[in-house]
């Protein structure tokens, strides 16, 4: 839920901001109004050094060892960079000079001096590579031929002559201009370089603590100037105002601190118009989804906080797409894994993993293995099991519809109650129509099929439903408009929903497509590992093999699509449906230490 937030404005003297700012600071709830980009000098000095410090950690969390400091480094942040840009710039020669040695191997112990005294004698060497399979054996009798080395592939090799008008069929290489044993001294003096500064930055590994914490400093006093300077200036500048948001339930407590400052300040409940910060207020498995939320964009102040519903069905849709319990166990297992490096993440792959093993086992599949086709599973396990087949049809994709038009129909009872909250009852009455049709008419049809309503009395509903519908689409979807205009707009709209709401109910089927795909190349592995079997012996190191590395490849893909298209669900068709805009801005206190 969206955090009730009271508006502030503050106005002092100039010369007291920086005091009274700090003392907000130490509150750690007051987000005031600043620029989000440095905005003077000054800023821009701080930001380059926090740029710095997280550039420096972000290279020192890729040093798997740390080793004792010989001497304290005056700024190790500086020196990372500087040591990890020299490493970088060693790395850089390393492709080159293997290049040169691999073109001057194949010529061996080479003395070009030696080269130089056969040229004063009045011979010249011409020196040739040549396919060893092209090698024409004439070329010894025609030639003064000398073979150097061969690798099976190339022939090297040196034709000495002293004829002027000398020429060969192929193109002449030029000479080896050094040993090739000096380039190997070279190479291997660079790797030494390289290792050095792997040492240096291991040492400087042991100085993460103390950049970690000036950069939580430096982030802290950035955030601390940007929102003095953004204090607009009245009476010749010798007075601020501050506009700043704090949560309601902190009123009191901050009152307490201002009521002893030398400040004048006026405190109102915010409202949509002021554009107050959004801080969501969820319990720990709700809070969780959050990170999806803000992937779209947080609430307006007068909006629902959608988190609660990304929470359940972005679960569920995830567990859809996966749909094999066997999956679910190596999730649960990640999370795990994950408990100490992602502490944060960790939950939420417990979640996920979780959810994928219950609707695993309710969709009767465990790695691809069709539980229903196993003896040992008990009857009545196997009744809770989702049929293979409802009415005809393929289990899982019926009920993967049914789900589509809940979450549509939910949808639209909250746009419904979103605007009788905003604009009151008889300004949302076209919303109230729709839904009604709609919805209702769901509940209806659903009731009948199961027999709850005879045919009659199904025929009445529907026709009341369906009057009081059309009253509030077509006549009152907006009370201070033209009738016929309303009429026109309701045409509109009725065109617009009916091709729009079709293909939304459609879209859902993507969770059995996507389950589908990921059982059916599951499916496949097994056949291939079971194939690779055979009677066993050494079979079994194949069948393990194929087996783990496929359903991992398998895991893996199934897990990107499990991601990627529920949350498509939840932002287009759910969002869309429901007339949630998400464009409110994240609540960000002044705090005496930002963490990253």
């Amino acid at each position: 839920m969206v955090t009730e937030m009271t508006k502030y404005d503050f106005i002092l003297m100039s010369g007291d901001i920086e005091d009274f700012l700090k003392k907000l600071q130490s509150v750690g709830v007051v987000d005031v109004t600043r620029s989000a980009k440095p905005i003077d000098e000054n800023s821009e000095k701080i930001f380059s050094r926090a740029e710095m410090l997280r550039k420096a950690l972000t290279i020192l969390k890729g040093v798997e060892t740390a080793t004792p400091m010989d001497a304290k480094v005056a700024d190790p942040a500086a020196e990372v960079i500087a040591v990890m840009g020299s490493k970088e710039n060693l790395k850089t020669q390393l492709p080159q000079i293997q290049r040169e040695i691999e073109e001057r191997k194949p010529w061996g112990i080479f003395d070009p001096e030696a080269t130089k005294a056969v040229e004063k004698c009045g011979l010249k060497l011409h020196f040739y590579k040549a396919k060893t399979s092209s090698m024409d054996p004439e070329w010894q009798e025609k030639y003064a031929l000398t073979e150097i080395s061969s690798d099976g592939s190339y022939t090297y090799f040196v034709i000495t002559t002293d004829a002027e008008d000398y020429s060969f069929p192929l193109k002449e290489l030029p000479a080896p201009d050094v040993n090739f044993t000096v380039k190997e001294e070279e190479l291997n003096r660079l790797k030494a370089a390289i290792v050095q500064h792997d040492s240096r930055l291991a040492a400087l590994k042991s100085c993460e603590p103390e950049i970690q914490a000036e950069l939580n400093t430096t982030l802290s006093e950035l955030d601390f100037h940007l929102a003095n300077v953004s204090g607009s200036k009245a009476a010749e500048n010798y007075l601020t105002v501050l506009e700043a948001f704090a949560p309601t339930e902190n009123e009191q407590a901050l009152q307490s601190l201002l009521d002893n400052e030398a400040v004048f300040y006026v405190a109102n409940k915010a409202v949509q118009d002021d554009n107050p910060p959004i801080k969501l207020k969820n319990n720990r498995f709700v809070s969780m989804f959050e990170v999806l939320t803000d992937m779209y964009g947080r609430p307006k102040y007068d909006e629902f906080d959608p988190t609660i519903w990304i929470s359940i069905f972005f679960m569920l849709f995830f567990a859809f797409c996966m749909g094999d319990a066997g999956y679910g166990l190596i999730l649960i297992l990640l999370s795990l894994a994950l408990k100490k490096k992602a502490p944060k993440l960790s939950p939420l792959v417990m979640t996920l993993g979780l959810a994928t093993t219950v609707i695993g086992l309710l969709f009767h599949t465990f790695f691809s293995i069709d539980l229903m086709t196993l003896s040992w599973i008990p009857d009545g396990v196997k009744k809770i099991m989702l049929p293979a087949t409802i009415a005809g049809y393929d289990g899982t994709m019926v009920l993967a519809i049914l789900v589509g038009i809940f979450h549509i129909c939910l949808a639209m009872i909250i746009k419904t109650g979103q605007a009788t909250k905003t604009k009151g009852f008889f300004n949302a009455l076209g919303t109230w129509g729709w839904t009604l049709l709609i919805v209702g008419g769901v509940v209806v049809g659903g009731l009948a099929l199961i027999g709850a309503f005879d045919k009659e009395m199904t025929k009445w509903i529907v026709i009341v439903i369906g009057a009081l519908s059309a009253l509030g689409i077509f006549f009152l979807n907006d009370l201070h408009r033209n009738p016929l205009l309303n009429v026109g707009s309701g045409l509109w709209e009725t065109y617009n929903t009916a091709t729009g709401l079709l293909g939304d109910i459609l879209s859902y089927l993507r969770l059995y497509a996507l389950g589908l795909a990921g059982a059916k190349l599951g499916e496949a592995f097994n056949a291939i590992g079971l194939q690779a079997l055979g009677d066993g012996g050494f079979g079994w190191v194949f069948f393990i093999l194929i087996v783990v590395v496929g359903h991992v490849l398998n895991v893996a893909m199934c897990v990107l699509g499990a991601f990627v298209h529920p949350l498509r669900l939840n932002f287009l068709e759910f969002f869309k449906n429901s007339g949630y805009e998400g464009t409110g801005r994240k609540y960000n206190p002044l705090k005496e230490n930002i963490n990253n």
